[in-house]
């Protein structure tokens, strides 16, 4: 296990929500439950879907990344279990699209579900966290890191 991701369990172990930077500079939001995975991973997509919003897509990184690990010649699993949702907002998509034609970068948006192998009684859900910058210059973008702590919130709370 890497040191930064030891630091993160760590951290949210002591404290419930973090914040880390990644390597490669980007940010993440990661919250921790002690609900099941089945269950945080229902609570978000209710919590996505009473906010209007469509899921296009549920995706099960956990088992793409044992299948491709075992292609690698790695059988070392990374998670007990992993979803992202994708999920998209008309009404947010049109607004940070109009302020600033990049924005769309940020569609569709993803929040993903996982438990780890050596840690029972421990969901996460994580996150992009939208830079502070953004959130400070953009009405659209402050609403979007707001929505995606809110369903994130939501997802933690079953």
């Amino acid at each position: 296990m890497s040191k930064l991701k030891r630091w993160l369990i760590g951290v949210s172990l002591a404290g419930g929500v973090i914040s880390g930077t990644a390597v490669g500079g980007g940010g993440y939001a990661v919250y921790t439950s002690d609900s099941e995975f089945a269950d945080v991973l229902e609570g978000l997509k209710m919590a996505i879907q009473e906010r209007g919003m469509y899921i296009n897509n549920v995706m099960n990184m956990g088992e793409m990344l044992e299948r491709t690990g075992k292609d690698l010649g790695t059988d070392t699993p990374l998670y007990a279990q992993a979803e992202s949702i994708e999920f998209c907002s008309a009404v947010l998509s049109r607004e940070m699209s109009t302020e600033n034609p990049a924005h769309v970068v940020n569609c569709p948006f993803i929040i993903a579900v996982y438990t780890l192998p050596e840690e029972t009684g421990t969901t996460y859900v994580a996150h992009r966290e939208i830079p502070a910058d953004q959130v400070e210059s953009s009405p659209a973008m402050a609403k979007v890191a707001d929505m995606l702590k809110a369903i994130s919130e939501a997802a933690v709370s079953w």
